[in-house]
């Protein structure tokens, strides 16, 4: 049988930062062919984007068609210095699997192809599995999983529901599932004044003092007090620039940037409304002129509550004997693309060392989750 420590261990040692795939893509691949899967190698270029390697692979030509996504590549280790191992080494060390991609989530990847066996020596397959599988998650997702999206819909491929491995535990194994992602819309500003010796202030039009006004105004007012699926939306500046080393002079522009993470309180122009107001009250408050440029990463979307959700939280406490949580926190991922083709939810390993130094995972934590994804298909095909 596959074992997905070894297949976890294959996969890290693959150093495939973004965007180089070093053959990961072709590891899943190979596994996948043995368990009977037909396998589509969709590379991709182009859009301002490097050229991405991805996988689609397919066992069963009826529905329901369940969809487990996930992705190869990985960040960079950074200062190898903090590492106890070789971060492509895949060593284990006291029952722990260290590695880059161990929690994000080359080991989710190998639990699930592991999982599948197990499902599949249970009897025919009463439906179908599709794996996509990307090498651009932690890039620009430009040729990655919208681009493979695009090929489905092309070939008029329909999914029915998606699991991405990615890490949604918090303490143990299966505690938490990500049911929806908050919409993400990041935000450059630049304020145009009038340059002038800061003696003379009233010569000039100050675009810092703009600027400044600009981040108190957004920073003071609460966007909203959360919603039944969703926590506050948060918005928070990252930078704030005027390149300016003289200490008499007034600047002629400054800039500055801001991420809103947003709930379904929101849309993308409800937003830049809000945001065009604010900015539209500092030029004419101040005299400056200030402009904004929008960048939306994606829009809020949650799993309702249903036989989906009830499927999982059933075969989740079938194995850990415990209910898990859901919530819609953290970061995004591919499932903000995924979501327009059918319900997808997040459900993986511990998260509490992806992308740090030492990513690692327990032995254990593999098994388990090995198991709960095997509960999930041996439900969701019986059912």
């Amino acid at each position: 049988m596959i074992d997905p420590v070894q297949l976890a261990q294959a996969l890290i040692r693959r150093p495939s930062i973004t965007p180089d795939d070093e053959g990961a893509i072709g590891v899943v691949a190979g596994a996948l062919e043995t368990l009977g899967f037909d396998t589509v190698a969709l590379p991709f270029a182009g859009d301002g984007g490097p050229r991405t390697e991805n996988l689609y692979a397919r066992r069963g030509e009826n529905g329901p068609v369940f969809c487990f996504a996930g992705h190869t590549d990985v960040v960079p280790p950074g200062d190898l210095h903090f590492w106890k191992h070789d971060p492509f080494g895949a060593v284990i060390e006291n029952g722990i699997l260290y590695g880059r991609g161990a929690v994000d989530m080359k080991s989710a990847i190998a639990c699930f192809v592991a999982a599948v066996e197990r499902h599949l020596a249970n009897g025919p397959l009463k439906g179908s599995i599709v794996f996509l599988i990307t090498g651009d998650e932690e890039g620009d997702a430009i040729n990655g999983t919208p681009k493979m999206l695009r090929w489905l819909k092309d070939k008029a491929i329909t999914l029915d529901h998606c699991l991405i491995g990615e890490p949604s535990s918090s303490v143990t194994v299966g505690d938490g599932l990500k049911i929806g992602r908050r919409g993400s819309l990041n935000t450059r500003v630049t304020v145009e004044g009038v340059q002038g010796h800061i003696a003379w202030p009233g010569k000039a039009k100050n675009p810092v003092h703009a600027l400044a006004d600009f981040v108190v105004r957004l920073a003071k007012t609460p966007l909203d007090s959360g919603t039944a699926l969703f926590d506050p939306s948060t918005l928070g500046f990252s930078t704030f620039d005027v390149g300016n080393p003289t200490c008499n002079l007034i600047p002629a522009k400054a800039t500055g940037a801001f991420n809103i993470r947003f709930n379904d309180t929101h849309s993308y122009e409800s937003l830049t409304d809000h945001l065009k107001a604010v900015a539209k009250a500092v030029s004419d408050d101040t005299g400056c002129v200030v402009t904004l440029d929008f960048s939306l990463s994606g829009v809020a979307d949650a799993v309702q509550p249903g036989p989906f959700m009830d499927l999982l939280d059933r075969a989740v406490a079938g194995v850990t004997g415990t209910t898990p949580g859901h919530d819609t926190g953290g970061g995004t991922s591919d499932g903000r693309f995924i979501k327009d083709l059918c319900p997808v939810v997040e459900l993986g390993l511990i998260n509490a060392t992806m992308h740090q130094s030492n990513e690692c995972v327990k032995l254990a934590d593999l098994a388990q989750l090995t198991d709960i994804y095997t509960a999930i298909l041996d439900a969701y095909f019986h059912e």
